[in-house]
C-alpha cells in the first residue's frame, strides 16, 4: 500500500493554524492530535476543545491519541468533536478494552490501540482484530523529540506478520522520531502510517509547504517509495 503522513499537531505553528492546515490538507492522510491528561504522561498539548474547532477545517480524518489514565471519560466528547480515530493506550484499557472498543464503534469512530514501547504485542492478542489503526511508539510517550527506540523494528516486523497471516484489517502506524534517519528501516519492518513530527516534518523549514517537500524527497531517498 502508498505509505501515508500523519502530521503530529502539537508540533506545528498554533499562531500559524489555519494557514498550515490549509497547506497540509492537500498532503497529509490523516491529522495526529495528542490528547493528554498531565497523569499518565507529566504533559498536557491538545484538547478534545482544539479537536471540536480543528475539524472545521480539516479535510482529512482526525486521529485522536490518547495518553490518559482515563480514556472512558474522552471518548464521547472526542467523538461529538469530530475525532475519526479514537486511540487508546492499551495500558490503560486492560480492565474493559472490548467495552471501550464497543463504545468508540457505537459513535462512529474507527477503533485503534497504542502500544508503549516495552508493551509486546501479546498484550493485545485477543482483541488484535477488532482494531482499525495499531500505533507502535517508537518513543517512550509523553514529549516530543526523543531518540528513536531501535527494538520497535521487530515489533513492527511481528506486526506485519501477524496482519499477513490472518487478514487483519489494522493499519500499522509509527509514533515517535520518524524521520530521514528512521524511514528506511520503518518502511522495510512494514509500516504504513508514518506520524512526523518535529524532527521528521516541522523543523525542515519555516515554509510548511517547502518542509513537506523535504520530507517527502527525503522518505522516497530513503526507501525509493
Amino acid at each position: 500500500m502508498k505509505p501515508m503522513f500523519n502530521p503530529s499537531l502539537m508540533c506545528m505553528d498554533l499562531l500559524d493554524i489555519r494557514s498550515q492546515t490549509e497547506i497540509l490538507n492537500e498532503r497529509c492522510d490523516l491529522y495526529h492530535v495528542d490528547i493528554m491528561d498531565g497523569h499518565y504522561v507529566k504533559n498536557i498539548t491538545l484538547s478534545p476543545d482544539f479537536v471540536k474547532v480543528f475539524s472545521t477545517i480539516a479535510k482529512k480524518p482526525i486521529d485522536c491519541h490518547l495518553m490518559v489514565t482515563d480514556p472512558d471519560d474522552f471518548i464521547e466528547t472526542l467523538a461529538k468533536a469530530g475525532a475519526g480515530y479514537i486511540c487508546p493506550h492499551a495500558e490503560t484499557i486492560n480492565r474493559d478494552a472490548f467495552r471501550i472498543l464497543n463504545k468508540i464503534e457505537s459513535l462512529g469512530c474507527k477503533t485503534g490501540v497504542v502500544l508503549n514501547p516495552a508493551t509486546p504485542l501479546s498484550y493485545i492478542q485477543h482483541y488484535i482484530h477488532r482494531i482499525d489503526k495499531l500505533t507502535i511508539m517508537s518513543v517512550d510517550p509523553g514529549f516530543a523529540g526523543q531518540p528513536f527506540i531501535r527494538e520497535m523494528l521487530d515489533k513492527i516486523r511481528e506486526a506485519k506478520a501477524l496482519k499477513e497471516k490472518y487478514g487483519y484489517k489494522y493499519l500499522i502506524e509509527v509514533d515517535g522520531s520518524c524521520n530521514e534517519r528512521t524511514f528506511k528501516d520503518l518502511y522495510e519492518a512494514g509500516t504504513e502510517v508514518f506520524i512526523v513530527g518535529s524532527s521528521g516534518l516541522f523543523s525542515k523549514d519555516p515554509d510548511l509547504t517547502k518542509a513537506w517537500d523535504i520530507m517527502q524527497r527525503e522518505f522516497h531517498e530513503q526507501t525509493g517509495a
